[in-house]
């Protein structure tokens, strides 16, 4: 069976510097594939290819056996590919019922800001997703008023209101207070889940790598230097060296 996502091959370089050199990477229908690597490695790089916010310098993506490379975000966007970003992506004078209108409105074309508004479909689902996510508390806040916790669901929510078969996630535990981080985790991977996406994820906090990812691809100097599930990766002492930051002899930490 043909892989979601196929990456082969891939090259990027800025200047002297590799941010990919030459990354293979398939990802399955169905899991949580996690990324994690060193600042400088080259992990967001793989996500903006995937997504179309850079091209490679060689190389091939596909998407459900479909050359994607070359297209426009946008386009990628229509194949069933979204993401989230590092910072949340908001609209920050209007409410969170607003945000995610607006983006169930761009999945079906509309692209004002404000005619979207007025359809009570568009607002309907959004709410349904609002609900999903544990936010109806919070339906009517501003987004410039949220906690950064609140801030990443609601972005993470946008992106499935795109109805994506593949979600890409670049950090979406950065910035969150460490009371917050699992809550929010788990209900972005029930949600998720039950959507059926796909899902590959940036991440620093090796707890949540451990807890949430079905496999680990390890990023280094722009190439994968392991892959394999959480119980080998996290316990492999070069990975515990160079990326975990701790004794080989210890157990998984967050990364710095």
């Amino acid at each position: 069976m043909t892989a979601l996502l196929q990456a082969k091959g891939l090259r990027l370089a800025f200047g002297g510097l590799k941010a990919a050199d030459g990354i293979d990477l398939d990802v399955e229908a169905g899991e949580f594939l996690a990324i994690i690597g060193p600042n400088g490695a080259g992990k967001t790089t793989f996500i903006n290819m995937t997504t179309g916010y850079l091209k490679p310098q060689g190389g091939s993506i596909a998407f459900e056996g479909k050359p994607i490379l070359g297209l426009s975000p946008r386009r990628i966007v229509g194949l069933g590919v979204a993401r989230s970003f590092q910072l949340p992506q908001l609209f920050t004078e209007h409410t969170v019922l607003q945000n995610v209108a607006l983006a169930v409105a761009a999945r079906e074309g509309v692209w004002s800001v404000w005619n979207p508004l007025l359809r009570p479909r568009f607002r309907d689902e959004a709410a349904e997703l609002i609900s999903r996510f544990g936010l109806a508390r919070i339906t009517d806040v501003r987004a410039d008023a949220l906690n950064e916790g609140a801030r990443k669901l609601v972005d993470i929510a946008m992106a499935v209101a795109l109805r994506p078969r593949l979600l890409l996630m670049d950090e979406p535990t950065s910035g969150v207070a460490a009371a917050e981080k699992m809550g929010i985790v788990e209900t972005l991977v029930r949600v998720l889940r039950e959507a059926g996406v796909t899902a590959v994820f940036v991440e620093h906090d090796m707890e949540v790598v451990g807890r949430f990812a079905d496999r680990v691809a390890v990023w280094g100097q722009g190439k994968i230097a392991a892959l394999g599930p959480p119980s080998r990766i996290l316990n492999d002492p070069e990975v515990q060296r160079t990326v975990i930051g701790i004794a080989p002899t210890g157990g998984a930490h967050a990364a710095a």
